[in-house]
């Protein structure tokens, strides 16, 4: 691209665009911005390992007694203040330094992304797998050295609240810092820096929400340039997930002591999951995370304390309430998981083959749309049967993480009760269903209707892309691929 045309294009994005809201405009940011940390300190205290989940009280609404509940949600002694500590935001923010040290450090492949709108291409160095694999080694090191009682299990467990509290403060002050910060790009700089289209509009709180900058980077001392959004995405809280979710195995070990099939079926198959998404991290660069959306709350939330939280919802309900699935049961979710893993690896990997190579023997035989716009549209194989089909597989996946809680509801009676059907822990407290029962799957099955609402969003938001860029070869597009998502239902 021409120097004048590289400027004509950073002047354009630099303006404010009237445009269609997402996410219900500013006031739907704000619901989500201040609505989802309030939904995870919810889910917290209502589902605990104190009284219940739900506890107890939340079963008679008509007899609501507000400090009775206190007691049963392990509301903390110093009140709101209690949320947080420094101790655990300071071992928190180190968690973060280690991720930052090993991607420096460690080697890794450096892979060019996506034309950006400038005509320019940023570079990405990948070393997730080598960083991921280097902490699991060193925790697995001290947990055969010490088991259940390894420090991080333990501190992870103790403070949940106030490590959730801490990444959530984590979370706005990076959305913060990029709005500010993006006010400083510049039309033509060198450095490739540009302005999410959908970011501009002007709105101040739409803006710090949905992200004004593009790509926005950092250069740190010895560690060097950090691309934020890519490196949010794939580092901390990818790999918090499954870190949460073996902290949650101790934790069951150390109350009842024993471990169920359960929590190490849906505890394997989260870090297979995450595991996969280092195999493939390159893939990242080809999503509209990075080729569209800026990174602003949405982002920075979601990769650090959505997907971390409430990613983990099942293992931490199982910790203390240990159900068992039995050789049908774990056959029955494998299976589940086997077929939902299929489409949705098989899927993308047949898209990334065919933007990378469309002559590659693998995908050479797919019939395909040739748009105006100069790219190919699938309209067979894998893309032939559903517009998103990787969206199908993976929402899928989210039912195998849900379905080993059961009928999920517990409630937890002081030692010597001797209920009937009781599962007795370690101190002699005993964990029964009672009129629990059922209730549970409000906080262990949530996970699967969002992720429905989530994908189903993303679909709308990509159709709208896609129309504006293709025209009536989308139309035609669209008339060939019928299914959005699930074949022959949406």
């Amino acid at each position: 691209m021409a120097p004048k045309a590289k400027k004509q294009v950073a002047q354009r994005q630099q303006q404010p665009q009237k445009r269609h809201y997402e996410f219900g405009g500013p006031l739907g940011a704000a619901a989500i911005s201040f609505g989802l940390p309030i939904l995870l300190f919810t889910f917290t205290f209502a589902c605990n390992d104190v009284s219940g989940c739900p506890a107890p009280s939340l079963l008679r609404p008509k007899s609501l007694d507000l400090e009775a509940l206190k007691i049963e949600v392990g509301w903390p002694e110093d009140g709101i203040w209690g949320l947080a500590s420094w101790r655990a935001t300071g071992w928190t923010l180190g968690y973060y330094l280690f991720s930052a040290l090993l991607y420096r450090i460690l080697p890794g492949t450096e892979v060019e992304g996506t034309v950006l709108a400038n005509g320019g291409r940023l570079k990405y160095k990948f070393n997730g797998l080598a960083s991921a694999l280097f902490t699991v080694a060193i925790c697995a090191a001290g947990t055969v050295a010490q088991g259940a009682e390894f420090p991080l299990w333990t501190f992870i467990a103790d403070n949940y609240l106030q490590i959730l509290t801490a990444n959530i403060i984590i979370a706005y002050s990076l959305a913060t810092f990029v709005y500010v910060r993006s006010f400083s790009v510049k039309p033509g700089n060198k450095d490739l820096r540009l302005l999410a289209e959908g970011g501009k509009t002007g709105n101040m709180m739409y803006d710090w929400y949905i992200g004004r900058e593009l790509n926005p980077r950092v250069t740190l001392p010895f560690i060097g340039e950090i691309d934020i959004k890519e490196w949010m995405e794939v580092r901390p809280g990818l790999l918090g997930w499954a870190l949460m979710d073996m902290a949650f195995v101790a934790k069951q070990y150390r109350q009842f002591g024993y471990v169920t099939d359960s929590i190490l079926f849906v505890t394997v198959v989260q870090c297979f999951y995450v595991l996969d998404c280092y195999i493939v991290e390159p893939n990242i660069l080809t999503t509209m995370d990075i080729t569209t959306d800026g990174f602003g709350f949405m982002l920075s939330f979601g990769d650090l304390v959505w997907v971390p939280f409430l990613y983990s919802q099942q293992t931490r309900y199982l910790s203390t309430h240990p159900n068992q699935l039995g050789t049908l049961g774990l056959a029955g979710v494998a299976s589940i998981l086997a077929v939902a893993f299929s489409i949705f690896r098989l899927s993308n990997n047949q898209k990334n083959a065919f933007r990378t190579n469309p002559d590659d023997p693998s995908v050479a035989h797919l019939k395909y749309i040739q748009t105006k716009a100069g790219t190919r549209l699938l309209i067979s194989g894998w893309w032939g049967v559903a517009r998103h089909i990787n969206y199908f597989g993976d929402w899928l996946q989210s039912w195998p993480y849900s379905l080993p809680t059961g009928l999920a509801g517990y409630t937890i009676l002081a030692a010597g009760t001797k209920a009937e059907g009781a599962i007795t822990m370690l101190d002699g407290r005993e964990v029964v269903a009672g009129d629990s029962k059922g209730w549970g799957m409000i906080f262990t099955y949530f996970y699967i209707l969002y992720f429905g609402v989530l994908l189903i969003h993303r679909d709308g938001r990509d159709d709208e892309k896609c129309s504006k860029k293709y025209g009536e070869d989308w139309e035609k597009y669209k008339k060939i691929v019928r299914w959005k998502i699930i074949p022959y239902i949406y």
